[in-house]
């Protein structure tokens, strides 16, 4: 039984508002309402979680079903907790229609990156864990937020990307339809060498290195006659894309390794001038 003196400060009206009115009572049931849809948002999500995975759902099937999910519940909370307040929705945006369309101008950003966020949950195309290159960054997806994502870059520093960028640029997903990539590695040999014995020094290498997938099988390519070498492209398969730059270095290293004890010289650029054995000298300029 409440004392009829709690009562009524409960009740005592604090603040008018447009078609209601603040008082402690409706104060203290909007706290609850937040932080019972907060609660009840964190539940849920972290159910769904465990029921699509327990399921076999793809993790980003389950990290965009679950984070829609709470944000769902989180936005109904905040909406019931402005009528318990006492906030009449429909008379407030009524009355400040013209101050919401400048709100709106100036949040226009912020407003088209939190739709980019529920595209990105929505159709997924890229999910969390993905690699992908956006502008000049290279990294993994670590979290796809309402407003940015975050992508962990090979130095492991976390960059926050806008939503809007990644629905609205050109971005690279190398994680779909298979975390597969093919790597290049480019080297020149003197003109004269023995392109076959060039071939099969290339090929060996990329068959002891364990790192390199066996199908589909790695190729070497007869670029092109360069200017002071002969141009070729190792290319093979790795499976996990953010190791492209270590496998390369590291074949590299048996490339070069492979290529002395062939004896298969890597020539240095360079030029070759002729003269005319008849041309005149040239003037020295003394007089």
């Amino acid at each position: 039984m409440i004392p009829r003196n709690l009562e009524r400060g409960l009740h005592l009206p604090l603040v008018g508002l447009a078609g209601g009115t603040l008082t402690l009572a409706s104060v203290l049931l909007s706290a609850a309402v937040v932080i019972a849809a907060i609660v009840a948002s964190v539940l849920v999500s972290r159910t769904i979680r465990a029921v699509l995975a327990a399921k076999g759902v793809a993790p980003g099937v389950v990290f965009a079903t679950s984070k829609i999910a709470r944000y769902v519940i989180t936005l109904i909370g905040m909406v019931i907790a402005a009528e318990s307040l006492g906030f009449n929705l429909s008379a407030v945006l009524t009355a400040s229609a013209v101050l919401l369309v400048g709100i709106g101008l100036g949040l226009q950003q912020i407003a088209q990156n939190m739709l980019a966020g529920v595209i990105l949950l929505v159709e997924r195309p890229v999910r969390k864990g993905d690699f992908i290159k956006v502008g000049e960054a290279y990294g993994i997806i670590r979290d796809i937020g309402l407003r940015a994502t975050q992508v962990i870059t090979r130095d492991e520093v976390v960059v926050v990307v806008p939503n809007n960028e990644l629905t609205s640029s050109q971005v690279f997903n190398y994680s779909v339809p298979t975390t597969n990539v093919r790597v290049s590695v480019k080297v020149g040999v003197a003109y004269g060498s023995d392109i076959a014995l060039v071939q099969r020094a290339l090929t060996t290498v990329a068959a002891e290195c364990d790192r390199i997938l066996k199908a589909p099988a790695p190729e070497v390519r007869f670029d092109d006659f360069g200017d002071s070498a002969l141009s070729f492209t190792l290319l093979f398969w790795i499976a996990n894309p953010a190791e492209d730059l270590r496998v390369a270095s590291t074949v590299r290293f048996a490339i070069d390794q492979a290529f002395r004890q062939a004896r298969i010289e890597i020539p240095f650029p360079q030029q070759v001038v002729h003269f005319p054995a008849n041309a005149p000298p040239a003037a020295s300029g003394r007089t």
